[in-house]
């Protein structure tokens, strides 16, 4: 019987980026560092892909020259090289589409949004949006396909969003400066039961 060498590198503080690298390109799943913890998505559905391009079409020609919605742009949290989440839309500075960079500082996102999957657990959504909180995102729109339903969550302070607006599909979502711009929700897709 042969033995197998352990997996290296192993997850240590100093080097969760590697290891989430390693693991994407392995195995194609999205993996993030949230609050010191890998997290593994797997890869979306049509319709959590459709929302994402719905919002993203509504987003983009409305936007001023000066940014940009960029699909799987990654955010880090300051001072902490092993944090960071990669929202399904984030639109900051258009200036990084031509950087080497691969991590936006949240103080330039103006907007983050994520899409729950089917799957994801209650815990694991509030632990990310206080992630985005505690990093600075400006705003978060946070879109569940589950329930047909979103939360605008904005002024982040003290580890938490001190504002969030909570609506369902069909009612207008209110994106608040520098974008001030209403979005519509009635055509976005909601999962299907079961």
């Amino acid at each position: 019987m042969s033995v197998l060498p352990p997996l290296r590198p192993r997850p240590r503080p100093g080097n969760l980026r590697e290891v989430a690298e390693q693991i994407e390109a392995a195995t194609g799943l999205r993996v993030q560092i949230v609050g010191g913890s890998l997290v593994m998505s797997p890869t979306p559905r049509g319709k959590h892909a459709g929302v994402i391009y719905r919002l993203e079409e509504a987003i983009r020609p409305r936007l001023p020259a000066t940014l940009v919605a960029a699909e799987m742009a990654s955010i880090e949290m300051p001072e902490d090289p092993d944090d960071y989440v990669t929202p399904d839309l984030t639109v900051c500075p258009a200036e990084f589409l031509e950087s080497d960079d691969w991590l936006i500082d949240p103080q330039d996102v103006e907007l983050a949004v994520e899409v729950i999957s089917k799957s994801e657990k209650a815990r694991d959504i509030s632990q990310k949006n206080d992630w985005y909180a505690v990093a600075g995102v400006k705003v978060l729109l946070v879109v569940d396909p589950r329930h047909g339903t979103w939360a605008l969550h904005t002024q982040p302070r003290g580890g938490g969003y001190q504002e969030t607006l909570r609506g369902k599909y069909g009612e207008e979502i209110p994106l608040p400066g520098p974008l001030c711009l209403q979005l519509a929700t009635d055509r976005l897709p909601v999962y299907a039961s079961g």
